[in-house]
């Protein structure tokens, strides 16, 4: 009977490429590729063992690792699960799909741009004087665990109290700065660092921190460079770099509409 290839099986295969793509992208940027490499040399060995060589004794050897392998790569690539399935659910069509089922509330410009605008002045004014600052914008994933790494503040919004966090003598002028639902909710938190071997060697750690966090989540990271006093911001896992007021302005209009 000879064999029969139909659209299902093309289909398939092209699916199950795109798949390996998409992982193997993932384990590049974690620098987890060899890792990624020696599981693929395992299941394409263990396949050949079991369905064509159909070797019983061997095969059913590696049955067992297979199948207690999947739970140690469940613990081992965590926080790769955890990207691809955020990454996923952060695509543009499902969200689309996401806002269906969601309650839409609606926020006046006003007040939006009584949150924008101190962060604005205050980034401007640091960038100035060379003050280095990392602040996040929480959106719609919560960030209660980054919040609980900092200190509690839950303040109104303001230029003053926003350089005053950040200034060089301050103790928590090293974390980052969280702000939710229009508040000032902690500082001097703790982010998570990215290690994606793509960001520019010349950005410092508070722009690892920043890319780190908006790969985690849907969050805006905003950072001023303490050496060039340049600001940039990171969103779904992107820098813009190099701000300027307006553009810091307009960016953040954009992405808190």
């Amino acid at each position: 009977m000879p064999f029969e290839i139909g659209i299902k099986d093309i289909v398939d295969v092209v699916l199950v490429a795109m798949l390996l793509y998409y992982v193997y992208r993932l384990m590049k940027e974690s620098r987890s590729l060899n890792v990624f490499i020696g599981i693929m040399i395992f299941v394409f060995v263990w396949l050949f063992v079991s369905q064509i060589m159909e070797m019983r004794l061997l095969g059913s050897i590696m049955d067992k690792l297979v199948s207690v392998g999947v739970i140690a790569l469940i613990i081992l690539f965590q926080e790769e699960i955890r990207k691809f399935l955020y990454t996923l659910g952060a695509h543009q069509r499902f969200r689309r799909i996401s806002k269906l089922f969601s309650v839409n509330h609606h926020k006046e410009p006003e007040e939006d741009k009584e949150t924008i605008m101190p962060i604005v002045m205050a980034c401007m004014s640091m960038g100035k004087d060379k003050v280095g600052a990392l602040i996040v914008i929480e959106r719609a994933i919560s960030l209660n665990d980054i919040t609980d790494t900092g200190e509690r503040i839950d303040g109104k919004i303001s230029q003053r109290l926003i350089e005053n966090i950040f200034f060089k003598n301050s103790p928590l002028h090293d974390g980052a700065m969280v702000i939710s639902k229009r508040r000032i909710k902690a500082a001097g938190c703790i982010l998570p660092v990215s290690h994606d071997q793509d960001i520019p060697k010349e950005l410092g750690l508070r722009h690892r921190a920043a890319m780190g966090i908006s790969q985690s989540s849907d969050a805006i990271a905003i950072v001023v460079s303490e050496e060039t006093g340049r600001i940039s911001m990171a969103v779904r896992g992107e820098f813009r770099l190099r701000l300027s007021a307006e553009e810091l302005e307009s960016q953040l209009a954009k992405e808190m509409a």
